[in-house]
């Protein structure tokens, strides 16, 4: 059946928090009568299923999900047709302003506040009156946000458990005479819950889960009066997914705080006056007027105005555009200096960081969820334990007579030697000491998925501004004309006195860090579209972009060379007379060059995507070697990242903006840079704290030494668990040293762990 004949229907799922949650739900809906795809997105919430047009799957699809112990509602965009239409981008140019920031504000308040929208989430059914789980399934029901972790069902379960742990402890002290059933029964309060997923999961398509193998390792231990193990192995393992659901629902929550980039209000020509309403209302063709400092409310092409609005957290421009009439802007962008009437071109459902939080989710919903090992390997290594302790439990006797009790002890011990303690304990042992490694030195990941996929990565695809770049302008030139350099830094200093503008702090900066005494100035006034002019000292000074000025040739030929090298250009006059130029521009990190060399070492292709202009973005590609593709809307980053997908490349984004979220999502590993935004951090897989671009390589370095650390203690525990099943059969070894079997791995693998502690950054 083609494409254009499946119906899409979206759903919010509370309470996943791992791909095997994803794994679950995704095979119990593929078993439901007309269903033909099914994508679900654990970070995201999300799952997505095409139908065919006649089937309704709307119910059988919340009883499987809710059976399965999760929350479910429908989403909106329910019912869209498949493939879904592609998300327009505007035709937008990025000229590059050289220093149209003629209207920038001398009075010092802070453009940057506005109002937040506040984000009303959808409400959801937790699925408890429905639920057989409800209550002891351990998934976090409540919306993200709603609950603390230690507030949510997990957590309440793990802390129920680790209780039962100590009184189990306690109780065996002062009665040694109860044995080990004081543990088993303390096994019970984290096991229950446990068991009751795995039957749900077997009935739903998943019988050999990790909670099945959990299920049977536990019970196989109490079988065998390995109780205390049993419980403390349920007790790691709840942990473990404890941890896993708070992190899980972070993300969720990090992904829909984009929408507050929006402001609550806008205010809309009506009726001859300014009526102030609510964004969302805002519909296309609306007029809106944009008073300085606030937030842009809607997508639109401007009326009337002329002034800078700060795009960084669309474009990632690492200076204001300057906007007239007929330009484009964009939803959620700052207007810093002048009114602006707006004509509305996008609904807010349609606007441009609704189509971000879409992208996000999109590209999330479109990675295929990666299975934790043990997970994955259970599918064989469950079954196989399974029928190896019934085979050697039965047959002797059966076949050749030989004593049963031997033989069912030899049963048991096996299924002892089958439990997964130490694949349960090792490789997360490894993981943790990897990650405890980095965090301590500014290198963080989120868990072995992300691991594994740094360590395989061949192309890193970097964002310019604030990553590559330091992220402000920095002065770069003095070209004096009649003066010497520094009294023209003086007296542009002088005009830019109480700027919050980025090119006039780059000015003050260079004046102070030149020790240069900076005049008053009077009579300031801004010139829209132009700069800035005032007195200093009796003289009236002028300082702004060339193209208001009428420039000598050779003085005019080094503006334009200087333009050319992605710089931007101030213009300074005395009295009308040119007195010298300042350029400014976003170097390099000082440790960009080494850092970009260490991941070409490793066999790793690093390549830029930004949305500045292409003079700057050139200028800084040629100073590092790079590929350079440049004036790249969010929508055009994650294009690129996918091509390099489908070229068969692994390919990690580094980044530091809202703008860069699609493409941190899309990409295999997404790395946040340093200060970069909160939504960045948590869209990422890794984050880099210490805005050094030699760290992804030192990341990348890490994660290879993790994984080949993590392999290694798989081959330990799996070896181990090989010779003492040889063993137990031959009856050369029972109970005790089967139990030494799992314990001995468990030890092995987590010193073999621990050296990775000790793994350093290279000199």
């Amino acid at each position: 059946m083609g494409a254009a004949q499946k119906i899409e229907e979206r759903y919010r799922v509370t309470g996943m928090d791992c791909a095997g949650c994803a794994a679950k739900i995704d095979r119990a809906v593929r078993r439901i009568e007309g269903v033909e795809d099914v994508s679900v997105s654990v970070t995201a919430g999300t799952l997505v299923v095409q139908r065919r047009p006649d089937a309704a799957i709307e119910g059988p699809v919340s009883s499987s999900v809710r059976a399965l112990g999760y929350g479910i509602t429908a989403a909106p965009r329910s019912g869209a047709a498949v493939p879904a239409a592609p998300v327009e981008d505007h035709d937008h140019a990025h000229d590059h302003e050289d220093y149209g920031h003629a209207a920038h504000d001398h009075s010092g308040h802070d453009h940057a506040s506005h109002d937040h929208a506040g984000h009303d989430h959808a409400g959801h059914d937790d699925g408890r009156g429905e639920s057989a789980l409800a209550g002891m399934h351990g998934h976090d029901d409540a919306e993200d946000g709603e609950l603390a972790w230690w507030q949510t069902p997990k957590a309440r379960l793990t802390l129920l458990a680790a209780l039962a742990l100590a009184v189990a402890f306690l109780v065996t002290r002062f009665a040694p005479g109860l044995g080990h059933w004081p543990y088993a029964l303390a096994m019970l309060v984290g096991l229950v819950p446990i068991a009751r997923r795995a039957l749900a999961g077997a009935r739903y398509g998943t019988p050999f889960s990790i909670e099945t193998l959990m299920t049977i390792a536990a019970v196989g231990a109490v079988c065998i009066g390995a109780s205390e193990e049993a419980a403390m192995v349920v007790f790691l393992f709840l942990i473990g997914e404890m941890l896993e659901g708070a992190a899980a629902r972070r993300a969720r929550a990090s992904i829909r705080s984009l929408a507050t980039l929006l402001p609550k209000t806008a205010l809309l020509e009506q009726g001859g006056g300014l009526v102030e309403v609510g964004a969302e209302t805002l519909v296309v063709g609306a007029v809106i007027q944009v008073r300085p400092g606030d937030r842009i409310a809607a997508d639109g092409i401007v009326l009337a105005g002329t002034g800078s609005v700060d795009e960084a957290p669309v474009t990632g421009e690492s200076v204001p555009k300057k906007k007239t009439i007929g330009d484009d802007v964009f939803a959620g962008t700052i207007n810093q200096d002048a009114v602006l009437r707006v004509k509305v071109t996008a609904a807010a459902t349609d606007n441009t960081i609704a189509r971000v939080i879409r992208l996000v989710e999109e590209a999330q919903e479109a990675k295929a969820p990666t299975e934790r090992f043990i997970d994955r390997f259970a599918r064989f290594y469950t079954p196989g334990v399974l029928v190896v302790g019934a085979l050697v439990a039965i047959l002797p006797p059966l076949l050749l007579g030989a004593s049963w009790d031997e033989w069912i002890y030899k049963g048991l011990a096996i299924l002892l030697i089958g439990c997964p303690c130490a694949l349960v304990i090792s490789t997360p042992a490894a993981i943790a000491a990897g990650l405890a490694n980095g965090a301590r030195r500014g290198l963080l990941m989120k868990g072995g998925a992300v691991l594994e996929g740094l360590a395989g990565i061949d192309r890193v695809a970097f964002d310019k501004t604030g990553t590559l770049t330091l992220g402000m302008p920095v002065v770069s030139d003095i070209v004096p004309a009649g003066f010497d350099e520094r009294e023209v830094l003086r007296l542009a200093a002088a005009l830019e006195t109480g700027s919050s503008h980025p090119l006039a702090r780059a000015i003050l900066a260079r004046a102070a860090a030149d020790g240069v005494a900076v005049p008053d100035a009077e009579a300031l006034a801004a010139l829209a579209g132009k700069g800035v002019e005032g007195t200093v000292e009796g003289r009236r000074l002028f300082l702004g972009a060339p193209g208001a000025v009428s420039l000598p040739e050779a003085l005019g030929a080094r503006a334009h060379a200087l333009s050319g090298e992605g710089k931007s250009i101030a213009v300074l006059t005395v009295d009308g007379v040119p007195a010298g130029l300042l350029a400014m521009r976003d170097g390099p990190r000082p440790d960009a060059k080494a850092g970009l060399a260490a991941l070409r070492k490793m066999g790793i292709e690093p390549l830029m995507l930004t949305g500045d202009n292409r003079r700057a973005a050139d200028a800084v590609g040629a100073e590092l070697g790079l590929d350079v593709r440049a004036e790249l809307l969010p929508a055009d980053k994650q294009g690129i990242i996918k091509e390099l997908q489908q070229s068969g490349h692994r390919v990690a984004k580094v980044g530091d903006g809202i703008n860069d979220a699609p493409a941190l999502a899309a990409a295999d590993i997404g790395i946040a840079m340093g200060g970069g935004t909160d939504v960045a951090l948590e869209t990422a897989d890794a984050a880099i704290l210490n805005d050094r671009v030699g760290d992804v390589a030192e990341l990348v370095r890490l994660a290879r030494r993790t994984l080949r650390n993590i392999h290694q203690n798989v081959a330990i525990a799996l070896g181990l668990k090989a010779v003492f099943l040889v063993t137990t059969i031959l009856g050369i070894t029972g109970l005790w040293p089967a139990i030494l079997a799992d314990t001995g791995a468990t030890v092995l693998v987590t010193l073999n762990a621990l050296t990775l502690l000790g793994f350093g950054r290279r000199t």
